[in-house]
């Protein structure tokens, strides 16, 4: 039975950037796209819907908030999805590298598969170096805490719906990636990094893009992985 496969993208204030993320997606392998537009005060929606994709609306701030209100969408759907992809609106990541992330679960049973921009090409300043840095820091606590290595935190992610289910996501804000990948961890799942291109996102980082959020995400994602011990 062919496997069904459904994309979710979480989107604030990214008119700009969200129609060029739809047209780079491999529309032949999916059933689905929902954007979850959280709270944008500019055009997110319409370019979104141009673009052929479901729009939902979340109005709690949060990057976790909107991933878990177009899970909760599919879940509701006559048939879900087998798959479900994550990837950001700022067109930083690379829409039709998708098939990457998707072979390892299709052909090789995997759980989760982590898009890692540590192990792909990345164009120069598209990370900052908070963002390296935090990556490293993080995926180096988890490996010693929980004695699983990955290279990074990347949000362009693939993962079985069942298994998806089984690890209770919650977080609503930014410990949402690494809250997957340690609760993963924990329960064994199977999980590969594959490479992925990243690019300099259109327009400005919501987080990375000001102190304030840096400082944030940074404190979340350290205090997730401690609280999952």
């Amino acid at each position: 039975m062919e496997n069904r496969v459904s994309v979710v993208i979480p989107a604030f204030n990214e008119e700009n950037a969200i129609g060029q993320v739809l047209g780079d997606l491999p529309w032949d392998l999916l059933s689905q796209v929902v954007v979850v537009d959280n709270n944008s005060s500019d055009k997110t929606q319409e370019e979104a819907q141009k673009g052929g994709a479901i729009v939902l609306k979340e109005h709690f701030q949060g990057y976790g908030a909107s991933c878990l209100k177009g899970i909760n969408y599919l879940l509701e759907q006559e048939l879900p999805p087998d798959i479900i992809v994550f990837l950001d609106a700022d067109y930083s990541d690379h829409p039709n590298e998708l098939p990457a992330l998707l072979a390892p679960i299709l052909q090789d049973k995997f759980d989760l598969v982590i898009g890692s921009r540590a192990l792909g090409n990345r164009e120069k300043g598209s990370m900052t170096f908070p963002q390296v840095f935090g990556n490293w820091l993080a995926t180096s606590l988890i490996r010693f805490i929980y004695g699983v290595r990955y290279t990074d935190l990347g949000p362009f992610r693939a993962v079985k719906t069942s298994s998806l289910v089984k690890l209770g996501m919650c977080d609503l804000t930014y410990g949402w990636t690494v809250e997957m990948q340690v609760k993963a961890a924990k329960l064994g799942m199977l999980v590969k990094d594959v490479p992925v291109s990243y690019r300099q996102r259109i327009g400005v980082s919501k987080i990375s893009g000001t102190i304030k959020g840096t400082l944030l995400a940074g404190y979340k994602i350290i205090t997730t992985i401690f609280k999952y011990r």
